[in-house]
């Protein structure tokens, strides 16, 4: 399954740059709904999103597109 790594990055983000980074902020910087943004950050959700979503987020937190998301093998 693919796990998006969005509350990582706003701990890295935070601390970082010494500040509180809010899913609205990042909604409003990046034009991901937050609804969307809070989706990816629980697992159970199983949330999709569209590259342009991923490009933004990656503009966002300056990472790369494996820093947004990562493969976990389903447990058998």
């Amino acid at each position: 399954m693919i796990l998006f790594r969005i509350k990582e990055l706003v701990a890295e983000k935070e601390k970082r740059e010494k500040r509180k980074v809010t899913l609205a902020e990042i909604s409003e910087h990046t034009g991901v709904n937050r609804t969307s943004l809070s989706k990816m950050q629980n697992p159970d959700m199983k949330h999709s999103t569209s590259t342009s979503s991923i490009d933004a987020l990656c503009r966002f937190f300056d990472c790369k597109v494996e820093d947004i998301m990562v493969y976990v093998k389903d447990p058998e």
